[in-house]
C-alpha cells in the first residue's frame, strides 16, 4: 500500500476491492441518501424489477392496486420479451420509464398513465442500493453494486482494486450482457459504471463498447478525495440521476448513448436560455456530438413547451439528410421542408409538425 496526499487529505492507494466497496456503499447511504438493501449474494429471486418495492412506491403515490399490478405486468412483459434483442427490450423499457405506462383499470374505461418515476420531484423517488447481488441465468453472475430506482434496477457498478485496470470492470459488465450469462437483467439498466481508486470512474450504458466508455469531468480543481467518490457523488446525486435518465438517454439507430459531459452542460445551458426566451450559441468542433445535442435539446423543448416549434437550419443538402437520419433513428419525428413558403406554412399553429429541418438552399426555390 502506498500513501498519497490528495489536496489536504491523507489517503491510501492500494485498498482492497472489499475496502473500496465498503466505502462506496457508505457514500451511497450516508452522503447520497440511498437505502441499503443489503448483501444479496444468497438471496433468492433477485430481479431487475423488485415488485414489492415498486408496488409500495406506486401505492404511496396514489395509484390503485389494480393500476399498480397492471403497470408492473406491462413493464415485465416489455423487459422480458424473448423474441427481441437486449437493445430492443431496453428501448421498450426506457419508453415506459420516460413516458409512463398507459393502463386501463377496467374494460371501457379511459387509459391513465402510471408514472414509474417522479421526474418533477426526484427526492420523492425510492433510491436504494444492493451489493454482491447474485443474478441467476444460464451462468450466474454477481455484480458488485446495483442501483435501484423505485424497485427497478437502473445502474450497475463494478469495482476493482487500484492495481486492476478499470477496463477489467468494463469487460466484466460486457460479458454479463451476453445471452449466455445474465443479459435479461440488463433490460432495465440505464447506467453502467466501472471504478477504482487509482483511475477513478467511467460510465456507459447497455451495449456501450469498452472504447466508448466516458469519464465525467466537473470541478477538476477539486482533488480533496478519490475521483471515484467525487464523480459518483456528481452523477448519482438523486436529482441528477433522474435528470440524466429522463432527458439525456438516446437510442440512435441500434446504439444506446449517454451524453459526454460537455453535451450535458451545453444542453443544460440551452434549456435555461429557452426558459428565459433568450438566444445563444453552443460552439462545437468536428466530431464533438452536435447532432446528439440537437436531438436532446429538441426533445426537451417539445416535451416542456408543447406549443413550440423547433427549426434546424443547415447549409447543405447532405447535412439535411444526415440530421434527419439521426432524428429518425432516435425515434423523433422531424419534417424536411421543401422551400421557404413551405417552412412558413409548417410554422402555423394549425400544422402538426413540431420539429422542422430546412436548408438555406431551399429558400431560393420557387415559392421560397
Amino acid at each position: 500500500m502506498t500513501v498519497r496526499f490528495l489536496g489536504h487529505r491523507l489517503t491510501t492507494i492500494g485498498n482492497t476491492e472489499r475496502e473500496t466497496q465498503n466505502r462506496v456503499i457508505a457514500l451511497f447511504t450516508n452522503e447520497l441518501g440511498y437505502r441499503f438493501l443489503g448483501d444479496w449474494k444468497d438471496r433468492a429471486g433477485n430481479s431487475n424489477i423488485e415488485e414489492p418495492l415498486l408496488t409500495a412506491y406506486l401505492l404511496r403515490n396514489g395509484y390503485t392496486p389494480v393500476q399498480s399490478t397492471k403497470a408492473i405486468h406491462e413493464l415485465r412483459i416489455e423487459a422480458g420479451n424473448p423474441n427481441r434483442t437486449l437493445y430492443e427490450n431496453n428501448r421498450k423499457v426506457y419508453s415506459l420509464l420516460h413516458y409512463g405506462v398507459p393502463v386501463k383499470a377496467a374494460a371501457g374505461e379511459n387509459s391513465e398513465t402510471v408514472k414509474l418515476i417522479n421526474t418533477d420531484h426526484p427526492e420523492l423517488n425510492d433510491f436504494a442500493v444492493a451489493e454482491e447481488m447474485t443474478v441467476y441465468g444460464q451462468h450466474d453472475k454477481r455484480p458488485d453494486i446495483v442501483l435501484y430506482l423505485n424497485g427497478i434496477a437502473v445502474g450497475v457498478l463494478e469495482l476493482k482494486n487500484s492495481r486492476v485496470s478499470l477496463g477489467d470492470g468494463i469487460r466484466q459488465s460486457l460479458v454479463n450482457q451476453r445471452p449466455e450469462f445474465i443479459a435479461p437483467f440488463f433490460s432495465t439498466v440505464q447506467f453502467i459504471f466501472a471504478g477504482n481508486d487509482s483511475e477513478g470512474l467511467k460510465y456507459g450504458t447497455v451495449g456501450t463498447e469498452e472504447k466508448y466508455f466516458l469519464q465525467w469531468k466537473e470541478d477538476e480543481e477539486d482533488n480533496f478525495r478519490f475521483k471515484l467518490d467525487k464523480y459518483l457523488l456528481k452523477i448519482c446525486r438523486k436529482s441528477r440521476l433522474v435528470e440524466l435518465l429522463h432527458d439525456f438517454v438516446l437510442f440512435d439507430g441500434g446504439v444506446k448513448k449517454l451524453p459526454r459531459v460537455h453535451q450535458y452542460f451545453g444542453v443544460k445551458a440551452a434549456q435555461r436560455s429557452a426558459e428565459a426566451f433568450r438566444g445563444g450559441i453552443i460552439w462545437h468542433t468536428q466530431g464533438s456530438g452536435k447532432s446528439m445535442v440537437m436531438v436532446l435539446l429538441a426533445r426537451w423543448i417539445l416535451e416542456n413547451k408543447p406549443a413550440a416549434r423547433v427549426v434546424i437550419v443547415t447549409d447543405r443538402d447532405e447535412l439535411d439528410k444526415q440530421i434527419a437520419g439521426v432524428f429518425t433513428d432516435a425515434g423523433e419525428t422531424i419534417r424536411r421542408t421543401t422551400s421557404g413558403s413551405d417552412l412558413m406554412k409548417q410554422l402555423r399553429p394549425a400544422c402538426s409538425s413540431s420539429a422542422l429541418l430546412t436548408g438555406a438552399q431551399v429558400w431560393q426555390k420557387r415559392g421560397g
